[in-house]
């Protein structure tokens, strides 16, 4: 299989359980959501989507004709110590991600999380998974290790997916002109309801990517 990627990136993991964590981005191009064009925008099914997936003119970025290449790139970014840590996330990684390509990055140790809108099923072998639920879109991943809702969100409150079999509950203001609002309603709704945690784009505050 050839894969298009929008871009390659040693960076720390802004959000969620890992925040903080040395991680290299492996951003797919393309999603099932949205066709990322912005005249697309108000009629697609993900709306507030602030991320660039369309392309594959980002740093390193590129096609990559077969997995092993893909993983090669990936683990020659790597620059720390301990087992090397790879996120894909796009746009929808998981138009893209497959077993293939997983087993390859093990192959070369690393560790491998998807961060996933939740609408295709998952390969066996990721290690962690991290789901973000669309409020228009049906929720076919169910189980993983952290469930991370952008709030608020037109039909999609989280007492629709706090019984579902995750490892970790996020709440995570949705950004744009009324980020400030947001924070403080998810803040709110953590400290109300103690199954979720607040999760805020870290990486946006340190002016990373």
């Amino acid at each position: 299989m050839r894969y298009s990627v929008k871009e390659l990136y040693l960076t720390l993991q802004g959000e969620g359980a890992h925040a903080g964590r040395a991680a290299v981005f492996c951003r797919f191009a393309g999603c099932n959501l949205w066709s990322g064009r912005e005249a697309d925008r108000r009629t697609a099914i993900c709306q507030f989507c602030d991320t660039d997936f369309v392309g594959i003119d980002g740093d390193n970025g590129g096609r990559f004709e077969c997995a092993e290449d893909l993983a090669d790139t990936v683990a020659a970014l790597w620059t720390g110590f301990g087992r090397p840590f790879v996120v894909c996330t796009g746009g929808e990684p998981l138009l893209q991600l497959d077993q293939e390509l997983i087993t390859a990055f093990h192959r070369y140790g690393l560790e491998v999380a998807v961060e996933t809108n939740g609408t295709i099923p998952v390969p066996s072998g990721i290690d962690w998974v991290s789901v973000s639920p669309k409020g228009a879109a049906e929720l076919v991943v169910t189980s993983g290790d952290e469930l991370k809702l952008v709030y608020p969100q037109p039909n999609a409150p989280p007492e629709r997916y706090a019984s579902l079999n995750f490892k970790h509950f996020f709440l995570q203001p949705m950004d744009g002109p009324d980020l400030k609002t947001n924070e403080q309603l998810a803040a709110e709704y953590c400290r109300v309801h103690t199954r979720w945690r607040l999760s805020v784009q870290m990486h946006k505050l340190l002016g990373l990517r």
